[in-house]
């Protein structure tokens, strides 16, 4: 790969274990890793080379690429449903089953890329996605070959529903599969794409959708696989107060208990939103270091309620940030969720709940954490080289320039004007330079147009 220098940075954000500042800054990239890192004057001090690249970020904040730990892509694809805009989570999900159930493989591909589109925009170069509905013929390596294409690193989650509405679950019979079928996709999935290496584009997390849609067999048989394959478990849990009494209800547990009793707690594993985890859940997931996924915007949309996370900090939780699903948030801008979750712990009365370099510690250390991530997340010699640069000669900054980390969080969300990630440069000046975004979303609207007018299953 070709050599890349990044130099004369307004200020380089580097969110390493000293979580230096550097005004002046620069990064040299090599075969996708970073290899220094100081003021523009000591990197270029210490070049024996001339690079193949060079960008000039003059008046430019610079840092790592922010990491997204859940989200539902597919969903784009149905924003904004009308019978779903006032809905909490269980009325919002039967108000689309329906819709999903037509899904296509064409479209989780369209889908995916236009998700993603809007998360690299937005400072995202990492994003896990949880599919977990295979109606016709979808799989999830339709959303493999659209990272692929896009440059992004993933996390592809294989989901799953296996119980439906006869068995007690919520979802309809017609959008769950067979268990023994489950397990035989997620193992072809993990052998033919997982990616082990250090700086890996590519992992396969193993993750049965939520409490609700599957059986405690397949929660336990799905961790057997996983830690068979050394790779990392994802699902739901505690999202609102009827996610809670179903767990009461169906098992006689809390959510974190059951989570215990199914062996879905540990470094390996991480859990989506976790509103309503008590106490105790907090404490059994500080001691077991397994990861929460807080995804504020999609919990206020859908009442669910605000997470403890200044209490889950407090214990020690392994924490980052989710956009969650492109239609129970309707966006999918990292930044503007580092933001949100910062105001969103500050309504309680209480302005020192999230500082704003803290909800950027979230979208970026913590999301490599959760993730199980040791090589992405900051910007040191020899990690990754994922990040972004912002140019702050904008309206929405004006004033801001004492305290550009500050002002990424406090005022109104940017777009990026440079994505690198991997050591590539996916988005320069603004523009995607990977795919033919005005193609993809003319494809994408057509087909969100086709499946709010079909029959729904």
């Amino acid at each position: 790969m070709p050599t890349l220098l990044a130099e004369n940075a307004y200020q380089l954000l580097t969110f390493d274990d000293q979580r230096r500042e550097i005004s002046d800054g620069a990064l040299f990239v090599r075969d996708g890793f970073i290899e220094l890192v100081g003021t523009s004057a000591e990197v270029r001090a210490a070049l024996r080379e001339r690079p193949d690249e060079i960008l000039n970020l003059r008046d430019h904040v610079v840092l790592p690429g922010l990491i997204n730990t859940h989200h539902h892509m597919f969903q784009s694809l149905t924003r904004v449903t009308p019978s779903g805009q006032d809905c909490e989570l269980f009325g919002w999900l039967r108000a689309h089953y329906g819709l999903w159930a037509n899904l296509r493989s064409e479209m989780i591909y369209v889908s995916t890329l236009t998700a993603m589109a809007e998360l690299i925009l937005s400072g995202c170069t990492t994003s896990s996605d949880h599919l977990y509905l295979y109606p016709n013929d979808c799989r999830l390596d339709d959303s493999i070959r659209a990272a692929n294409e896009i440059g992004m690193r993933f996390h592809a989650a294989r989901g799953s529903m296996s119980v439906g509405e006869s068995k007690g679950g919520l979802p309809p019979d017609r959008v769950v599969e067979d268990e023994e079928a489950i397990l035989r996709d997620t193992q072809r999935l993990i052998e033919t794409y997982h990616q082990r290496q250090r700086g890996a584009m590519l992992r396969i997390v193993v993750a049965p959708c939520s409490p609700f849609s599957v059986s405690q067999d397949l929660m336990r048989e799905s961790a057997r696989l996983a830690r068979a394959y050394g790779v990392q478990l994802h699902t739901h849990l505690a999202e609102n107060e009827n996610d809670v009494a179903y767990s009461r209800e169906q098992f006689g547990l809390t959510p974190a208990e059951y989570a215990e009793s199914v062996a879905w707690l540990g470094a390996d594993v991480w859990h989506a939103h976790c509103v309503k985890l008590d106490a105790q859940g907090i404490e059994r997931f500080a001691r077991t270091q397994t990861g929460v996924a807080h995804c504020p915007s999609s919990n206020m949309r859908l009442a669910s309620g605000i997470a403890p996370i200044r209490a889950m900090l407090q214990a020690g939780v392994r924490l980052g940030l989710g956009v969650d699903g492109s239609a129970s948030n309707d966006s999918g801008h990292m930044l503007a969720e580092a933001r949100m979750a910062m105001l969103l712990q500050r309504v309680n009365g209480d302005p020192t709940a999230l500082s704003g370099r803290q909800a950027l510690e979230l979208a970026t250390r913590g999301g490599a954490a959760v993730l199980g991530r040791d090589d992405i997340g900051a910007l040191a010699v020899g990690m990754a080289a994922d990040f972004i640069a912002i140019n702050l000669n904008r309206v929405s900054f004006a004033g801001a320039w004492i305290d550009p980390a500050a002002a990424l969080v406090f005022c109104a969300p940017p777009t990026v004007d440079y994505s690198v990630i991997n050591g590539r440069v996916i988005v320069r000046e603004g523009q995607l330079s990977t795919v033919d975004l005005p193609n993809i979303l003319r494809q994408h609207n057509a087909y969100a147009r086709q499946l709010a007018e079909a029959p729904q299953r």
